[in-house]
């Protein structure tokens, strides 16, 4: 039992010495591994320099926005070396020549594409100048006149005068549709002139010749006035007064009120129904010298034809006329635009009706151009209704070929210049006889 007390105490005592110890010896241990890894990385680097550590380079500074195009600039900067030419005398191989030529390609595409961004942008923004060709010349002036409009017009004025009671005159045609047709061209021209700053913000104006800069205002106010004033003296002394006088002030109603009411009043539209309407009264009056209820009727068909073609045709760019800064019914009165679409179209068919009433054609025309008066006038309800790209672009489109058909049945359907001679011989007759039987 003693022996075993002995134990106890011993082994109780060294407990701590031996802790001590054990953490000594780990110390000791630690330090003599730190110290072979050091001694074994500074043999690796001393012998095998190959198998040594490379320091990576240091990433530059995030560059401030405002410096970022002055190193763009730096970056792109690229010299090229031209090799100087050998003498005349030293003969070149074919493989070196080849070689040269090359490089010398290479070089130039490099240049070519390190071009800076910042002398790209400085040129796109200067002005340039754009060289006329002459070969271009007549397709410009024809946009400028906008030609198709044109066209139109002297086909309305063409249909007046054919409409006319009087005898068809080939040369009083021929000087009564190129005055009116000089006449649309300067009209047209002058006012392009006007609204170069406002077709500039639409996608349908944004190509004209004005706004692209393809000729000077200059060229432009020098062509209207070189249609305008043949054109209204064409009219004046080659036809009649009356038919100058109505030229002369289609120009003027056209350029100094509806030009500059598009972007007042919606009335604009009234008023260019009015600009319409006077080319068929200009063909009746070149006919027969005088204003008659016929060229009143035809002059009140173009003007209702012109409400469901341009309410239909703006309310597909009612975006546009927006943009452009123009008062349109389809902006501002959408619900207005599509009335007056609709009433319109059934205006046509009542004047229709009253054509025969005014002995201008016969019983038979509102007859046959009663069903395309009601399909326009469905076309016109379905715009009405629906309110929407695809009811406006059907009717805009059954527009187009219903005047030229609505005019075809009317010259068709009408009365010969025989007929209304012989009854106004009949009349005459009639009234001398009443005459001679009230004298005693």
């Amino acid at each position: 039992g003693l022996f075993v007390w002995h134990l106890k105490n011993t082994g109780i005592q060294q407990i701590p010495c031996q802790f001590v110890h054990l953490c000594r010896v780990a110390n000791d241990r630690l330090i003599t591994f730190q110290y072979f890894n050091f001694l074994k990385r500074m043999y690796v680097t001393q012998y095998n320099k190959d198998l040594s550590q490379r320091a990576k380079p240091k990433s530059d500074a995030v560059a401030s926005p405002f410096h970022e195009l002055q190193q763009l600039d730096q970056g792109k900067k690229v010299i090229h070396k031209i090799r100087p030419i050998s003498p005349v005398h030293q003969p070149l191989s074919e493989t070196s020549s080849r070689n040269d030529l090359r490089e010398i390609k290479s070089a130039a595409e490099t240049e070519d594409s390190v071009t800076p961004v910042r002398a790209e942008s400085k040129e796109d923004r200067q002005w340039k100048e754009m060289k006329l060709r002459l070969d271009d010349l007549p397709g410009i002036l024809a946009r400028l006149s906008k030609i198709k409009l044109t066209a139109l017009v002297v086909s309305t004025a063409s249909a007046g005068f054919a409409m006319a009671p009087v005898p068809f005159d080939l040369t009083c045609f021929l000087l009564a549709s190129l005055g009116t047709g000089l006449a649309s061209c300067a009209a047209n021209s002058i006012n392009q002139f006007f609204e170069v700053p406002f077709d500039s913000n639409m996608n349908r104006t944004k190509n004209r010749p004005l706004v692209r800069g393809q000729i000077s205002p200059l060229l432009a106010v020098s062509f209207a006035a070189s249609c305008g004033v043949p054109g209204i003296a064409l009219l004046t002394l080659g036809v009649n007064p009356l038919t100058g006088a109505l030229g002369a002030f289609n120009i003027f109603l056209y350029t100094c009120c509806y030009t500059p009411m598009k972007r007042m009043s919606i009335a604009n539209t009234w008023v260019g129904a009015v600009v319409g309407a006077i080319p068929p009264v200009m063909g009746w009056t070149a006919a027969t010298g005088s204003l008659d209820a016929g060229a009143l009727l035809l002059g009140g068909i173009l003007y209702s034809w012109q409400f469901p073609h341009f309410n239909a045709l703006s309310w597909g760019l009612r975006e546009d006329y927006s943009r452009g800064g123009y008062c349109m019914m389809s902006v501002t009165h959408p619900e207005l635009c599509r009335r007056v679409a609709l009433r319109h179209c059934l205006a046509l068919i009542g004047l229709s009706t009253v054509a025969p009433v005014l002995d201008i054609t016969t019983w038979t025309f509102p007859v046959i151009s009663l069903p395309i008066n009601l399909y326009i006038s469905y076309l016109g309800f379905r715009f009405y209704r629906d309110a929407d790209r695809s009811s406006s672009r059907k009717l805009f489109f059954c527009s187009l070929w219903h005047l030229p058909m609505l005019l075809l049945v009317m010259f068709t359907c009408k009365k010969s210049f025989l007929e209304k001679e012989d009854k106004g011989d009949l009349l005459s007759e009639s009234h001398g006889r009443a005459m001679e039987i009230r004298l005693p």
